[in-house]
């Protein structure tokens, strides 16, 4: 048994990733309602022997917490986004042979109704899947069970995606809006 398995399982977590270990792929992850979230999902996806990337508040990578980030993945994302990030992240996915990113769509932990779609072009103009993670408070349980191949309409891609997330738990679930 590998470390975050145990760490895991000490602290009464289930996980359940059945999806492939897809070569390049997006990990939409919600609902992201608490700073544990980046920890539990690292732990949940290391405990199946997988790594991922992901994005983070720029603000978070400052000495020396900028050299411990970058060497477990993450990308800083700007105070202003846009497409330059998205681009960015889509020539990275078009010109590496394996890479998987984690994303949380709502970009924040308060709550909000509107989610980032940067994800959804990333996935579409790159030809990848998304595969969806939930982390879930209430039953402890972590789950990558869902591929979602995006169709270029974005709007109706989110409305799945969001009502795949409805049922889940975050820490603070008054900070959860899929709607």
């Amino acid at each position: 048994m590998n470390l975050a398995k145990a760490l895991l399982k000490i602290a009464g977590w289930t996980v359940d990733i059945t999806v492939p270990d897809y070569p390049k792929c997006i990990i939409c992850v919600a609902p992201h309602t608490s700073n544990w979230d980046f920890v539990l999902g690292k732990l949940a996806y290391a405990s199946v022997g997988r790594k991922a990337g992901f994005l983070m508040k720029e603000a978070w990578f400052f000495f020396p917490l900028n050299i411990f980030f970058k060497a477990i993945g993450g990308i800083p994302v700007p105070k202003r986004r846009g497409s330059s990030l998205t681009n960015t992240i889509t020539e990275k996915f078009n010109h590496s042979s394996r890479m998987a990113l984690a994303i949380t769509p709502e970009g924040t932990r308060s709550r909000t109704d509107t989610w980032r779609t940067g994800f959804l072009h990333i996935a579409y103009n790159a030809g990848i899947p998304i595969v969806l993670g939930a982390i879930d408070y209430e039953r402890k349980y972590i789950v990558i069970e869902r591929t979602f191949n995006p169709t270029g309409n974005t709007e109706e891609d989110m409305r799945l995606i969001k009502d795949y997330y409805k049922p889940f738990k975050g820490l603070h679930p008054e900070k959860f809006s899929a709607d």
